[in-house]
């Protein structure tokens, strides 16, 4: 078992609060065989800000604005060198678990992971 979590790919999502976007990525991708998901957030008052760790954690990091990869890269410049970096462009227009979100996530993020088609 611990061999399957140290192989799992680490997937990091961004938002400003983190607490709609990128905690519905988190929450809804939990348990996905092959992933090991965070979350977090942009702004000083985010439910968890990010730090250099979790990028440093990362294999793949999704944004879900322009504007949060480029606060990333103005306060991280480092910690993004070689990352894989994905912007979905999802703006802030959904609630937490909202089923439109829900369907915009696995749209875009359909052809950068391996979804199961019940998820």
């Amino acid at each position: 078992m611990a061999s399957r979590a140290r192989d799992a790919v680490k997937l990091l999502f961004v938002c400003s609060r983190n607490f709609r976007r990128s905690l519905t990525a988190e929450h809804w991708l939990r348990g996905v065989p092959g992933y090991a998901v965070r979350s977090v957030g942009t702004q000083p008052g985010a439910r968890v800000v990010v730090t250099a760790g979790h990028l440093g954690w990362a294999d793949v990091v999704f944004v879900m604005e322009q504007s949060h990869l480029a606060r990333l890269r103005r306060k991280f410049p480092q910690a993004l060198e070689g990352k894989r970096v994905v912007n979905l462009l999802i703006g802030d227009d959904y609630e937490y678990m909202q089923p439109e979100l829900l369907e915009e996530l696995r749209g875009k993020l359909a052809p950068h992971l391996e979804l199961p088609e019940d998820h």
